[in-house]
């Protein structure tokens, strides 16, 4: 009985953490979901700027009490833009979609709504983190022996 209790409290925490990509797995997916170049933005980038955002976990979330939204995901697209969390005031939701669907380990909708956000004039200088850790610095190491 201890045994499936214990194993029971594991689960749940390995759900409730979500999936924490490897960072080359998550280069070679990004890959081939286009994202290398898009809009100017190099495959290096976008690794970078998910390792200082959520540091590869889908289930990462930050909430920002000055502006009273969120941010979700392994991308930290944020509820006052982005997507729509039902509880963040005046949300434009640019993306079209529910903000639960960036906790998903399938992080496809993810990369198709940071593709949008990158398509606004604000580009990848929406995100805090990547102008913090990534602009401007040598990235090669994010991709370094991933065979991307």
């Amino acid at each position: 009985m201890k045994v499936l209790l214990v194993l029971g409290l594991l689960l749940l925490s390995i759900t409730a953490q979500g999936k924490v990509w490897d960072r080359c797995e998550l280069a070679r997916y990004l890959k081939k979901a286009g994202m290398d170049g898009y809009r100017g933005v190099s495959l290096a980038n976008w690794v970078c700027l998910a390792k200082w955002e959520s540091d590869y976990n889908t289930r990462a979330l930050n909430y920002n009490p000055g502006s009273r939204s969120t941010d979700y995901g392994i991308f930290q697209i944020n509820s006052r833009y982005w997507c729509n969390d039902g509880k963040t005031p005046r949300a434009v939701n640019a993306c079209g979609i529910p903000c639960s669907v960036l906790l998903q380990d399938d992080i496809s909708q993810a990369v198709q709504c940071a593709k949008r956000v990158v398509r606004d004039p604000q580009g990848i200088q929406a995100w805090v983190a990547w102008k913090k850790h990534c602009k401007n610095q040598n990235l090669t190491p994010y991709i370094q022996g991933c065979g991307v």
